[in-house]
């Protein structure tokens, strides 16, 4: 069955279909019947939100993209600490080596392909380190900054929607280098930070909160950099604050540069994560 479903993303028209699931979300028709089908199949524990009340949703990109009650989601308050961007849990963790990540067991992606070729920005995190973090149709959808940063580039990358569940991770080859994706980078006290927002099957939308929504757009599927390093005043974005969303899905991946940091000795794959718990510490703390 698995095969099966790998085998039909490759023929399916995924952008059309995330469009068009973006446009369902987006709307109010059957909005209270989607939402409460959705709780159920993956129960969805609305306690944490600051709205409880499915009525109380505009839609149901409203309900996906839900805020959670202040308190809900505390940092880890350890000195140096580097931030879970999102809940969920963790896809892969590890060291970048020759330019490889590691995707799944047995499987590797390129650092300068997740990048979009970018050979330079890829050189700032050759021998690094990198966590990334699946977020289940269950789970809280809005992103965090792992660690306070001055926002420097921005690169959406074009690409395929395939799903980035268990199955697909561990059959596709290349799946987060494949897919569209927005890379952002900070200038951080650890140096060098890109977490990149990857994009999936009926992922209808990302957006950050300093230019909107990223993805989709009208328009020519091209690569876009937008460069932030000389905005004045400097978008500077606190660690643990909010930064991004997903409207659907999907994947974060968190990259720092060699020897920057260290990361706790205790994430493996399928470890399940929340929003503010340590992922690490800057090296020296």
């Amino acid at each position: 069955m698995s095969n099966l479903f790998v085998l039909l993303q490759y023929i399916a028209p995924q952008h059309l279909i995330s469009r068009l699931a973006g446009k369902l979300a987006n709307g109010t028709l059957f909005k209270n019947q989607l939402i409460r089908l959705f709780v159920r199949r993956y129960h969805v524990d609305l306690s944490e939100s600051r709205f409880e009340d499915i009525h109380q949703f505009k839609n149901f990109n409203a309900f996906f993209t839900r805020e959670l009650k202040p308190g809900a989601r505390p940092a880890a308050s350890v000195t140096g600490a580097i931030l879970c961007p999102a809940d969920g849990s963790i896809s892969e963790v590890g060291a970048i080596s020759n330019d490889n990540l590691l995707q799944a067991k047995g499987r590797f992606f390129s650092l300068d392909a997740l990048l979009g070729g970018d050979s330079k920005l890829a050189a700032q995190f050759q021998e690094g380190c990198f966590a990334t973090v699946y977020l289940s149709p269950r789970d809280y959808h809005r992103v965090h900054m792992p660690l306070g940063g001055r926002l420097q580039k921005m690169i959406y990358i074009p690409g395929r929607l395939f799903s980035v569940n268990q199955a697909t991770t561990r059959s596709i080859p290349s799946l987060f280098a494949r897919n569209e994706r927005v890379v952002c980078l900070f200038e951080t006290d650890a140096g060098p930070m890109a977490v990149i927002l990857v994009g999936a099957m009926i992922v209808a939308g990302i957006e950050t909160i300093w230019s909107g929504q990223v993805c989709p757009t009208a328009g020519t599927r091209a690569i876009r950099t937008t460069d932030y390093s000389e905005h004045s005043p400097p978008i500077e974005i606190a660690g643990g604050s909010e930064m991004g969303r997903f409207k659907l899905g999907s994947t974060v991946i968190v990259l720092f540069g060699h020897g920057a940091i260290t990361l706790e000795t205790d994430l493996q794959a399928q470890t399940p994560v929340r929003m503010g718990q340590s992922l690490g510490r800057i090296s020296g703390h």
